[in-house]
């Protein structure tokens, strides 16, 4: 199927729409009657990149083993360098919507679509888990059950805008002068409410690029509200594993057999229904 392209309305957040626009690449299986026709869960993937590209090594790889597993992958080329907050996250609402709204031909079960990023791709992810319900958004976007995510799967990502921030990802995102306003409603463990979906991260405790105390600080505000989560936090193998194995490595130190396993436990997790 040939990539769909994705046009949330920008005007109505007061926002050009990009150059280049974002689209939604699908890898799924259609299952016939023999292995069992039926509704799948879904995820849409946004690779990492700092909010400046979308990782390769990230995208369509990371797809194709969600697929082999049953679980309809779709990939989100969405806005990046300096495009403001929030064109990157209408454009992964409007790909929830999308996947949602065309669930039955795509054989995807519409109450089980997980959004999934690493690195920025992350905070992408994360900032539509916890913004889906706010007024702003809905303004904007219309009712919320249209583009809420099920869950959300975050691989070493960037979360906060505080001091353990990955500041060029924050910076491509807000600027290098933003407001405390636009500060406050991108460090996502400040905007957790009872209604943000239950989460799956996995992290590095080495990780020199994006501090572990974003992951840390994430579940922390899971815990105070009360939302479900699973965390892996492997001791070694610093930042960019994707698929911590020889499928997704651009070097030896992207082989890490410690990490791999990280795959395996969220399969698990979305078939105990993210439990």
């Amino acid at each position: 199927m040939a990539s769909i392209v994705i046009t949330p309305p920008y005007a109505k957040a007061g926002l050009q729409p990009p150059e280049q626009p974002a689209t939604l690449s699908p890898v799924y299986i259609a299952f016939s009657e023999e292995n069992g026709k039926k509704r799948r869960p879904a995820v849409i993937i946004c690779p990492g990149g700092g909010y400046d590209y979308c990782s390769e090594r990230e995208a369509l790889p990371v797809a194709y083993r969600f697929a082999g597993y049953g679980v309809q992958a779709f990939v989100l080329q969405y806005s990046t360098y300096r495009k403001p907050f929030p064109m990157a996250l209408l454009e992964l609402a409007a790909a929830v919507d999308y996947v949602r709204a065309h669930s039955a031909e795509l054989e995807v079960d519409p109450d089980r679509i997980a959004v999934c990023g690493f690195s920025a791709g992350g905070h992408l992810a994360a900032s539509l888990a916890v913004h889906w319900n706010h007024a702003w958004l809905k303004e904007i976007l219309g009712d919320g059950a249209a583009y809420r995510p099920n869950a959300q799967i975050l691989c070493y990502p960037v979360l906060t805008a505080g001091a353990y921030t990955h500041q060029g990802s924050i910076e491509n995102l807000i600027g290098t002068a933003p407001t405390e306003e636009q500060r406050a409603m991108v460090a996502l463990e400040q905007q957790i409410d009872g209604d943000t979906p239950p989460a799956f991260l996995w992290h590095t405790s080495d990780d020199g690029c994006v501090s572990v105390r974003n992951s840390l600080d994430y579940m922390n505000g899971l815990a105070l509200q009360g939302i479900l989560f699973e965390a892996h936090i492997y001791p070694m193998g610093g930042h960019g594993l994707s698929l911590s194995d020889e499928t997704t490595m651009s070097g030896p130190w992207h082989d890490n057999p410690a990490c791999a396993p990280w795959f395996d436990s969220c399969i698990a997790w979305i078939r105990r229904g993210y439990q």
